[in-house]
Formats: C-alpha cells, structure tokens, sequence
C-alpha cells in the first residue's frame, strides 16, 4: 500500500473539503435555507449527478481496468475520449433547450412558477459536466501515472470560483447571487481543466493522444472498446444507484418543509469530508496498483493491499463516525449559523447530520471493496449490488420520510450504506474477510474506541455547554 500517494490524494482533497465549506459557510450566510438555495441546489445536483455516474465513477472504473490491459493505450483512449465527449456535448445541448422539462424532474412538487425561476440555472449549471469530463479523462491517465494531487485538489478551484462569486455578489439580490455561483461554477470548470492540461503536458501524456490520434483507425482496438463498453454500462449503472438515490432525496424532499433540501445539502457536505478524504481518497490512489497486479495474475499483492487500507479506513471511519455524531451540533453552529442561517437551521441540519454519520463506515467501505470487484472486472456484480442497496433506500425513505422528514431521508440513506457494504463483502468473500480481521490490529480497534468515544462524549459536553451559554 502506497501511503505516499494515499496521502497526497488525501491532502488534496482535504483542501478542496475545506474550500467547500468556506464556499458553504458563505452561501449559508448569503441565502440561509431558503427558495433560492434549494434552486440553487436542484440546478448544480443535476450537472453532479451525472458528473458522478458518467465522469468520476463509472467511466474511471471501467476505463482504468481496460487501459491496463490495452496494447495500444493511445489509440484505445483518443477513441474513448471522442465517443464520450460528443455524448455528453448532445446532453449539454438537450438541457440547455429544454430546461424546464429535467427541472421539473428534480423538483416534481413545485409550482410552475418556481420551476421556471430555476430552469435557467440548470442549464448554465450543466455545462459544467462538458467540463469536469475532460478533467476526469486527463485525471484517470495521472492516476495510471499514479499522479493524484492534481485531481485532487482541482475541485478547490470550482470553489475558489464560486468563493469569488459569493464575496462579489453575496450583498446583492438573492435572485443575483444564484446566477453569479452557477457561472461562476462553470468558470471553475474551465481552471479545473487548464491545471490538468498543463499537468498532462508535464507527464508527456499529450504525446500520447497526439499518436492515438494519428493512428485512431486501428483495427485491433475494435475489441478493446466492445470489452470497455461491457464494463461500462454495468459499472454506468452501479454508480447510478446512490446518484438515484440522492436525486430521490431531492425529490422527496421538495414534498417537506421549505429547507429540507438544503439541510439534507449542509449535512451531506459535512458527510462528504470525511468520506472523501479517507475513503475515496484510499480507494482512488490503491485503484491504478490493485488493477495493475491483478492483471500480471498476483492476487497476493492486491489482497495485502486491500488488508492494510481496510485498517487505515476502519479506524480513521470510526473516529470520523464518532466525532461527527457527537459534535454535529457544534459543527454546523461553527461553520453555517451566520447571517439568513438561523439557530432552528443549525438544530435541523445537526441531526440530519447525524443520521448521515450512521452509514459513514459502510459506504467508505464499499468505496474500498467495490473498487476490488471493478479492478477484477466483476462490474456487474457490483452493479447488482448496488442496485439492491439502492432499493433498499427507496422502501426505507418512504417508510420514514413522514414521520422523521429530511432527517428520515439521511437514514434510510445509511441504512442503504450498511446493505451496500455487507453485500460487497460477501462478494469479496467473507472467507477474505475474516482473514483480515484475524490481526492483531483487531485488539488495537476493540480496546481503544471505547476510551475515544468516551473522551469524544465529555468534549462534546463541554463544547454545547459553551454554544448554549
């Protein structure tokens, strides 16, 4: 296990986490929870949405495995990036002439009024994924470089542009400022790509494109891209599910209390760091080296990779767990309750929060073992998997939805993470499984959680009897 590029990646992304939250703590100061930041929110979840199933998950996951094993990796990939590019400039288009019509989709309840305040949003805002498109190809070749940090930490410069916005305009109308942070995202877009060209520049990656496109009408790709597309569309929908998911939060929420959307936003943000920082971070620097050993055939090394990272995970998940439970009220005061964020809004995002912290352990775990099932080309299993988990949410937001409100919605999410997360080590094998819980590592788990949680628990006390007074 390579600590030096799980760590790079780490920090990088701790950056980005933090300029996320200053980005955050702004509009929460600017908009609070209200109309115009649940417009906001429906307008830049679309364009994540399918970031995530198209760009950073499913197309990275099926295209790492298969660049490893290409005999000719620049053409293979000129011709991947071209498919990809002209499907997702189509979609851009789509969007952008008929806004409403996908607005609609993500807010079903609201008034017809709303909905066309907001479909201007959603249109700027989609462009975005044209974008980060580009930045996750040129990403995926670093990471085969096992390059990370510039990936890492390019998403700082989406929210030092929507920063930028925000100090700009955050005293103008509220109407102003959603404009001004949804062009300001696609402005972050562009800088996200610049930073990754001139990185490919330094790797020579570029010489490499530059051939594969020259020689793009090799016959003997055709083979490579027909295996591609297999892993693809199963891995396309295995990164669906918790986008499905999170699409559904969003919907169901627009039927609560104005504001359920944005605690489930705040929250999620708060949700994310942790998750990001350890568990994407270690998955997405073990990715490039599991896939690489498991195609010379030597399990060994990739299954003593996998056994390390599931350690550093479970402990750094555990703490995570235990510290956002515990101080979720002293977190969102700290960062969100200033100016329109009032205190009733930090009290509903705090247990909307700690109802996401519950699945915090198995989804950074799932992160960590379906990326084994995707290196080993099982993408299909995983894709069921996730389907299941995705189901599973579904019947638990609707059970409890109505009498918990958003904060039903962030279970019935974590309820989903610990099915993802059981049924993806099932599939690893829990014969696997036990091996790596047979160390000494587990007595090190067992007997020093307790005394943290104990000692988390008193500064807690000690820090709402301080926000109280």
């Amino acid at each position: 296990m390579k600590l030096k590029s799980i760590f790079s990646n780490s920090f990088g992304i701790l950056l980005s986490r933090i300029t996320g939250l200053i980005r955050n703590t702004l509009m929460a100061t600017a908009l609070g929870a209200s109309v115009y930041s649940d417009m906001f929110f429906v307008a830049f979840k679309l364009a994540n949405i399918f970031r995530r199933i198209f760009a950073e998950g499913a197309f990275t996951q099926a295209f790492m495995p298969s660049f490893v094993e290409a005999k000719h990796k620049g053409v293979f990939a000129t011709a991947i990036f071209i498919r990809f590019m002209l499907i997702i400039i189509l979609m851009s288009l789509w969007v952008t002439l008929f806004p409403e019509i996908i607005t609609k989709l993500l807010a079903w309840d609201w008034s017809p009024e709303l909905i066309a305040e907001t479909a201007p949003l959603t249109a700027i805002n989609f462009w975005y994924l044209d974008l980060i498109f580009i930045v996750t190809f040129i990403g995926t070749l670093l990471q085969y470089r096992e390059h990370f940090i510039t990936t890492a930490m390019s998403t700082a410069l989406l929210n030092l542009s929507m920063i930028a916005a925000l100090l700009l305009y955050m005293h103008q109308d509220p109407k102003v400022i959603v404009y001004a942070l949804s062009f300001s995202a696609v402005i972050g877009g562009v800088l996200q790509v610049i930073t990754h060209l001139i990185s490919m520049r330094h790797y020579k990656l570029h010489k490499l494109m530059i051939g594969g496109w020259k020689h793009r009408h090799t016959r003997e790709i055709t083979a490579e891209k027909k295996k591609f597309s297999k892993l693809f569309l199963p891995s396309m929908w295995g990164n669906s599910a918790p986008q499905i998911a999170s699409y559904l939060d969003t919907f169901l929420a627009s039927f609560l209390v104005t504001g359920s959307i944005s605690y489930l936003f705040y929250a999620n943000l708060l949700f994310q760091l942790p998750l990001g920082m350890i568990a994407i971070a270690t998955a997405s620097a073990l990715f490039p080296s599991i896939s690489k050993a498991l195609n010379r055939n030597d399990e060994t090394a990739a299954y003593q990779n996998l056994g390390k990272a599931f350690w550093l995970l479970l402990f750094l998940l555990t703490l995570s767990t235990l510290g956002g439970i515990l101080f979720a009220e002293p977190l969102v005061w700290l960062l969100f309750e200033y100016g329109a964020f009032t205190p009733q809004m930090s009290h509903d995002t705090a247990w909307v929060l700690i109802m996401y912290m519950v699945g915090l352990l198995p989804y950074g775990l799932a992160k960590l073992f379906s990326m084994f099932l995707y290196a080993s080309h099982r993408h299909t299993k995983a894709a069921k998997i996730a389907t299941i988990a995705l189901v599973v949410n579904i019947i638990f937001s609707l059970s409890l939805m109505h009498s918990m409100g958003s904060m039903g919605l962030a279970l019935a999410g974590s309820i989903g993470g610990w099915t993802l997360c059981i049924l993806t080590i099932k599939e690893i094998g829990f014969d696997r499984f036990v091996t790596i819980l047979k160390s000494k590592m587990s007595l090190y788990f067992i007997v020093s959680m307790p005394i943290l949680a104990l000692l988390f628990f008193y500064i807690n006390q000690l820090l709402v009897l301080w926000i109280r007074g």
